[in-house]
């Protein structure tokens, strides 16, 4: 166990301005902290425990981690060599994939762009294959314990919100000199002294068309083909659905040039989200800020202070925590689309995580970040801090101790709230639900009641008092809502029609004690795997697995045959011990057990997007240039390096533009040498017909450093109109940046349209325009996006570029000429 110390320490060193010690947050200056890179004579080596082993290009496949039944992995030893250094390739693994061994030493890719006529002869992979897992690696178990009834459930959330509170009490208590002497400044003790910068303040096929329509038209740019998104604009064909600005809005948007608003409703608090199918709407509005007891985690990687509020899409610097707001969801008969009328209202006291649609069931997964207990004080009354107090408590400030009776305040306070934890009701400590149905105009109110704790489930890798849960509900019908509960942590999730995944990363510092022997990993991954029946609308709890390293984002996931397979980075730039792992997982019971693991891929470098296709993932990783892996997994128990290319930049997102061509968005590079600088917006289109000769085929870049888009980091965002092979692009153009330096001369704002195919490449056919900005928008971070349009819609040959105060249509015969406007604001 950590002492209290260790976990307080990054806080006292962000403050005091100073760096982390800890390589994974180390902060770096800004212009080095996208790219960074071990020094360049490093770089080539594969570190064990027995020292560093320098790697050459390897003239076959080295072989893969084998998982026998019993899920011990098997490394085989090199003769005359000590510890788990490189395996020996056994006589039962030939090599899959022949490489020659390049003349003159180790041949390394160049990272110059080949031109589209210059392929030719087969990859030569330079890849460094480091040490296997270690042997005590606790892959397998993790399965949620079912609660039966109420008992393991009370004793679990009384645990945890009782650990939860203190563990903030003396943090806060470790501060109060501080506060009291101004070190600090004032904290704000409202909210029964919860608030304040230290605690609290929340975690951060198509529709049938109606006859009147467009005969062919761009769809929400979903993961899974069948199961739909959430997001704040659908569409039909014939209707634009959106909500914004607090209302929900309908647009009769075809003819374009006709296009004109015919619906706008109110929505209690601030609705965000919204699935549309036939003649029903379902609304995802975010309410008050919930309280949570949750303590600031600065030595997390992936926490970011302000991030409340906001929804993490890309994952690179931030967590799938939720808004950390109240939750309403509402059901709109739209059969008249003139005139929606609220048939169903659902209100949770948890915050929205994500959702799917699977024909006619949504399922909505909820966190609920801290029981819903009232009352517990985290700071004594009255002590807000500043420099009046320096005369008064001089001797404490100089010696840097706590008063006595500030002292015994926290210790009032902490025998208080393991008062009130222990003694509440086991009512007050679970989530709450309201569900209610209106017919012929009246309000009829559903019993859902969680008092039971039935469908609840214990998560044995956890120590937050929160809950995670996942209601579904047929849109069509008045049915009851299912609902499954988990005492646990949110996290990314992923859906197929038959199943919904949780995906949550763990960290020493966030994890409870670990129940599979041998030492914690520093960074894992636990999946939670659930049963989707669309009949009823259900989510049933199946299986759970660990995973060595944390995803990026639900992209990092895919179930194929049978089988779960996961990418994941343990570390991260600009730690040099930054490395990814795929694994293969099979359920076996209630366990994913893992089959098949390919470690040690790209060392010094952090996973930048993943996209499967069938048996094969496509991995971009990054420190400085931009390796795009091939990694056949078509034998579960063996998957392996087909090919890589390297090239300057990163792909932050992967698009199947067909069976063999990848179309990819990300960020152009600078190579400085042991870092590179973030650049303009980069589009490619990559040939992957050999998986042993990944080809760039074409590229274009947008503008300089600063360029921003809401694509480059929402999928949402990106739409690929397969139909006439056009990509629309919500874009800020800024030119005039070079190196380091921002480009703030603004040249574009609005939405790009390019035609794609994977024999001409990209041709820019315009763009329709917005008024440019005058915020400061040439001036993002690459993981910032934040691009004045948000969406783009296709109906034949017209664009409809969606930004939050307007809609703006334009012909495809002069894009930058726009034809009718819509006010949504």
């Amino acid at each position: 166990m950590r002492t209290l110390a260790w976990y307080l320490l990054p806080l006292v060193l962000l403050l005091a301005g100073c760096d982390l010690g800890d390589d994974s947050v180390t902060q770096l200056p800004e212009e080095q902290a996208s790219a960074w890179e071990q020094p360049e004579g490093l770089s080539g080596l594969a570190t064990s425990g027995t020292g560093a082993v320098e790697m050459t290009a390897p003239d076959h496949a080295v072989p893969n981690l084998a998982i026998e039944a019993g899920g011990e992995p098997v490394w085989p030893k090199v003769a005359g060599q000590a510890g788990n250094e490189l395996p020996a390739i056994p006589e039962s693994m030939e090599p899959q994939l022949a490489l020659p061994k390049p003349e003159g030493g180790p041949h390394e890719k160049t990272g110059e762009v080949p031109s589209p006529d210059a392929k030719g002869g087969p990859a030569t992979l330079e890849h460094q294959y480091g040490n296997p897992p270690e042997a005590e690696m606790p892959y397998g178990p993790g399965s949620l314990v079912p609660s039966g009834d109420c008992a393991l459930v009370d004793v679990t959330v009384r645990e945890r919100l009782l650990e939860t509170a203190n563990k903030v009490l003396e943090q806060n208590r470790q501060n109060a000199v501080g506060y009291l002497c101004g070190w600090y400044w004032d904290v704000d003790c409202d909210n029964n002294g919860t608030g304040g910068y230290f605690f609290g303040g929340g975690s951060p096929p198509p529709s049938a068309a109606p006859s009147d329509s467009a005969s062919e038209y761009s769809e929400t740019n979903n993961q899974v083909q069948g199961v739909d998104e959430a997001d704040f604009v659908k569409n039909d064909g014939s209707y634009i659905y959106l909500v914004a600005n607090g209302r929900f809005q309908i647009i009769d948007a075809w003819p374009a040039a006709l296009a004109k608003k015919i619906a706008d409703i109110p929505i209690e608090g601030e609705p965000k989200k919204l699935f549309v199918k036939g003649d029903r709407a379902v609304i995802y509005a975010a309410g008050d800020l919930l309280p949570t007891l949750s303590v600031n985690p600065y030595w997390d990687p992936y926490y970011y202070y302000g991030n409340s509020g906001k929804e993490c899409t890309y994952g690179y610097d931030c967590d799938f925590t939720g808004d950390g707001r109240r939750l309403g969801v509402y059901t709109f008969d739209i059969k008249d689309r003139s005139n929606p009328v609220m048939v169903r209202r659902t209100e949770l006291d948890g915050a929205y995580l994500n959702s799917r649609r699977v024909g006619d069931a949504v399922y909505t997964v909820v966190t609920f970040p801290s029981a819903g207990l009232g009352g517990i004080q985290l700071m004594p009354a009255g002590l807000t801090g500043g420099w009046q107090f320096w005369d008064q408590y001089y001797e404490y400030c100089n010696t840097g101790t706590l008063p006595p009776e500030i002292d015994d305040a926290f210790d009032l306070l902490k025998k208080k709230n393991e008062e009130l934890i222990m003694n509440a009701p086991i009512e007050a400590l679970l989530p709450n639900i309201e569900d209610s149905l209106f017919v012929g105009g009246l309000e009829v109110k559903q019993n859902v009641t969680l008092a039971d704790c039935q469908n609840f489930l214990v998560s044995p890798v956890e120590a937050e008092p929160g809950f995670l849960g996942m209601f579904g509900f047929d849109m069509t019908a008045d049915s009851s809502l299912s609902i499954s509960t988990i005492v646990g942590k949110p996290g990314a999730v992923y859906a197929t029609g038959d199943a919904l995944y949780v995906a949550v990363r763990q960290t020493k510092a966030s994890a409870g004690e670990w129940p599979f022997g041998g030492e914690m990993p520093d960074y894992t991954t636990v999946l939670h795997r659930f049963a989707l029946k669309s009949a009823a609308a259900t989510a049933a709890y199946s299986a759970s697995g660990v995973v060595k390293g944390h995803i990026l984002n639900q992209f990092a996931l895919d179930e194929f045959d049978g089988h779960m397979r996961v990418a994941t980075t343990t570390g991260k730039v600009p730690n040099p011990n930054v490395h990814s792992t795929v694994t293969v997982l099979k359920p076996e019971g209630s366990t994913l057990l893992p089959v098949g693991i390919l470690d040690q891929i790209a060392p010094t470098e952090d996973i930048r997007s993943v996209r499967y296709s069938g048996p094969v993932v496509f991995i971009v990783t990054f420190k400085k240039t931009d390796p795009l892996f091939v990694i056949d997994l078509s034998i579960p128990t063996s998957p392996v390096i087909k090919g890589e290319l390297k090239i300057p930049g990163f792909s932050t997102y992967m698009h199947l533009l067909d069976e063999n061509h990848l179309l990819t968005i990300g960020y152009d590079a600078d190579d400085q040498g042991s870092f590179a600088w973030f650049q303009g917006i980069m589009l490619q289109v990559f040939d992957v017909t050999d998986w042993t000769n990944p080809w760039l085929e074409f590229k274009e870049v947008i503008g300089t450093r600063g360029t921003t888009s809401d694509a480059a980091t929402n999928h949402l965002a990106f739409n690929y109109f397969k139909a006439k092979g056009w990509l629309g692009l919500p874009m800020v153009v800024c030119e005039g940046g070079s190196g380091g330096s921002y480009g703030g001369n603004m040249t574009f704002n609005g939405l790009m349209v390019y035609h794609i195919t994977a024999d001409d490449g990209f041709t820019y056919l315009g763009g329709v325009p917005h008024p440019m900005s005058t915020s400061n928008q040439c001036f993002n971070w690459w993981t910032n996006s934040n691009s004045q349009v948000k969406r783009s819609i296709f109906m034949d040959d017209w664009a409809y570029s969606v930004a939050m105060d307007e809609v703006r249509i334009a012909h495809s015969s002069d894009f930058g000429l726009v034809k009718a406007t819509v006010d949504i604001q």
